[in-house]
């Protein structure tokens, strides 16, 4: 393995340093210049590399007519459906997805490993915190509304009308029902 240095000509340091302090001579102006220039064609390059590599990992922006549902995963009460819309909800880094419901559907009291930051989309969301589902407490959230349930709180949700949330956290997701006879996926 060889070592690699590289030496910048003590002039064209002094060129860049000291055009910041002294007037500049026509010479030291243009060596000043150039190697500014230099520095900035430098950063766009960079720059635009970046953008094309954060490019390649973009999805296509998509309008909500041209969103792909299908069933929710077996840890949600059957009924509604879900989408994933960004990253991979079971693996460790960002995610969004959707979860559009059905009028009476609830989910019971349960609680998630991160912070699980929801949406409303259309529709009417309540949610509540506490160790079990209660619909004489929690809050209605609208279309725009907004509802954040730290990690390891327990918190329970229901609609009373179609409606569509949009979920998003660092994964990976997980659901604990806080009483486990809830939870769906045990079931048959």
């Amino acid at each position: 393995m060889t070592d690699a240095t590289a030496t910048i000509p003590r002039q064209a340091l002094y060129s860049v340093t000291a055009a910041a302090s002294e007037p500049a001579s026509p010479a030291r102006a243009q060596t000043g210049a150039f190697t500014m220039s230099s520095r900035l064609a430098l950063m766009a390059f960079v720059v635009l590399g970046a953008s094309s590599a954060l490019a390649d990992d973009m999805k296509m922006p998509m309008n909500g007519k041209d969103i792909k549902w299908g069933p929710v995963p077996p840890f949600f009460p059957k009924g509604a459906e879900f989408a994933v819309l960004s990253g991979d909800p079971g693996k460790d880094g960002l995610y969004v997805v959707r979860l559009k419901m059905p009028a009476g559907y609830r989910i019971p009291a349960h609680n998630h490993p991160t912070t699980e930051n929801v949406t409303i989309v259309s529709g009417n969301f309540h949610i509540g915190m506490g160790d079990h589902l209660d619909e004489k407490k929690g809050i209605e959230l609208t279309s725009g509304g907004y509802g954040e349930a730290p990690a390891k709180m327990n918190h329970y949700a229901w609609v009373t009308s179609p409606t569509i949330v949009q979920v998003h956290g660092q994964g990976p997701f997980a659901i604990t029902y806080v009483n486990p006879a809830d939870d769906p996926s045990t079931k048959k």
